[in-house]
């Protein structure tokens, strides 16, 4: 196949795994971030939130030859390890066994592997590179160094994988019109970390289940839901946790705005939360020197100018992470993007228009669910509603699984497109209502005729 050259802005975990996918197929890469290489400068932590590493981004790792390499970063978390105010915590696992589990993965280290493998592909990588401006008429782009130093270069074909904030899209935004909404969830985070449990007093280890390198048990996301806000953690290989507050940025107290400082947040991990504070050991300098991060999800109405320029990933659709999709969902957009430039590889404006036919109605689905998701998570894992029809959907989903697959498992566990998850997990969930009745006893459901309602008013899951 003739090359035809494409640059790529943004060398994160899309932009990289982008790179890698394009160079196998053997078009010429060029590749720029603003930012140093993090294999030689160190990763910038503070705002990553770590990574739920699922299906849909699974299979798009064993597209590109890399799965393997990435699973031995990974650790597996079978479900929600749930904590409440009073009594002991709880499993809710995300699937039917230790078949369907999602794993957590750094952002910085995957991050690096990625950037590892596009350049053994082939593909060149520029860092300290910033763009500064677009001329999408001559197909030109003007980039500045870290000294202010700026050049002008060819583009081509150009594309911005450049994340929430991307400069591709804020120069093809004053070019052409693009339809931006940007919808703040008025909630932020902060992250916090729990270190393995060898740095950690003996006594403070009760709660790890006997795992010896972890203070916590390793294999499931813990979550302690509070009504409106939340605190979770995730598990790391070397033992650790990274810990990630979310409460409202502004208002009554708790906020943000009501935390200026670690003694005041101490106090309130006190109150809220605390099994957990004893685990952060440097609680007072992780909560003083990491960076309250903004959620939002953007809309765009156009992700291209013509054949011109494509946006990709967060660039083109970032959403809030409470799904644990947005990388899922934005490597699942590289495979689709890299394999329509292989089909087409001379015919950027017909693929760039099918490339947004195709993922703009699944972008826009995941982001509905991973606002629903935060309810989910703060409020209903604790609410008897919410586990009566969880706890009767895992019998429907027994019984005839054919025709019931809980919306959770549709996203994580299967390539179905997101628009169908929503669209299918709406109508089961009218479904399992109007089966309990507004009761929380599954048992008193009957199961026979909850199957036969099951057949008679939804078709049966199509293959995946």
């Amino acid at each position: 196949m003739a090359q035809q050259p494409i640059t790529l802005i943004g060398a994160g975990l899309v932009g990289a795994l982008l790179a890698q996918q394009l160079a196998q197929r053997g078009f010429a890469v060029e590749v720029y971030e603003k930012r140093a290489d993090p294999r030689r400068a160190g990763f910038i932590g503070g705002r990553s939130i770590n990574l739920a590493l699922a299906e849909r981004g699974l299979h798009a790792l064993r597209k590109a030859g890399l799965a393997d390499d990435v699973m031995q970063r990974a650790v597996m978390m079978r479900g929600r390890m749930v904590h409440p105010r009073e009594g002991a915590p709880s499993l809710q696992r995300y699937g039917i066994d230790d078949s369907e589990v999602i794993w957590s993965v750094s952002r910085g280290g995957l991050n690096m592997l990625l950037l590892e493998a596009a350049e053994a592909a082939g593909a060149r990588f520029h860092f300290g590179q910033s763009l500064i401006a677009a001329d999408f008429d001559r197909q030109r782009i003007r980039l500045s160094d870290a000294s202010g130093t700026e050049r002008e270069l060819p583009a081509g074909m150009l594309i911005g994988a450049d994340g929430a904030g991307s400069a591709v899209r804020h120069a093809m935004n004053a070019h052409t019109a693009l339809g931006e909404r940007i919808e703040a969830l008025g909630h932020g985070y902060k992250e916090l970390e729990i270190p393995p449990a060898g740095q950690l007093s003996v006594d403070l280890l009760a709660p790890a289940g006997g795992h010896d390198q972890f203070a916590l048990e390793p294999n499931a996301l813990h979550i302690w839901p509070r009504g409106g806000y939340m605190c979770i953690a995730l598990p790391n290989t070397e033992g650790s946790f990274t810990v990630t507050l979310f409460l409202p940025a502004h208002g009554e107290a708790p906020s943000f705005e009501t935390l200026p400082d670690a003694r005041s947040a101490r106090a309130f991990f006190s109150e809220q939360f605390a099994d957990v504070l004893p685990l952060i050991r440097d609680f007072d300098e992780d909560f003083g020197a990491h960076p309250v991060g903004t959620l939002s999800t953007l809309y765009l109405d156009r992700w291209h100018i013509d054949g011109r320029a494509l946006l990709i990933g967060d660039a083109a659709h970032a959403i809030v992470p409470f799904h644990g999709q947005g990388m899922n969902c934005g490597f699942e957009d590289t495979v689709a993007l890299a394999d329509l430039l292989a089909e087409a590889p001379d015919d950027s404006a017909d693929v760039f228009a099918e490339f947004q036919r195709m993922r703009q109605p699944n972008a826009n689905a995941i982001a509905a669910m991973a606002l629903e998701n935060y309810i989910e998570m703060r409020d209903s894992v604790a609410d008897p509603h919410y586990l009566a029809r969880r706890e009767l959907g895992a019998l429907l989903a027994e019984r005839a699984p054919t025709h019931y697959m809980a919306r959770y498992r549709l996203v994580t566990f299967t390539h179905l497109p997101y628009a169908y998850a929503l669209e299918r997990g709406r109508a089961q969930d009218a479904l399992l209502d109007s089966l309990l009745h507004g009761s929380t006893r599954v048992a008193d459901v009957d199961l026979d005729a909850a199957v036969r309602s099951l057949h008679s008013n939804l078709p049966p899951l199509p293959r995946d």
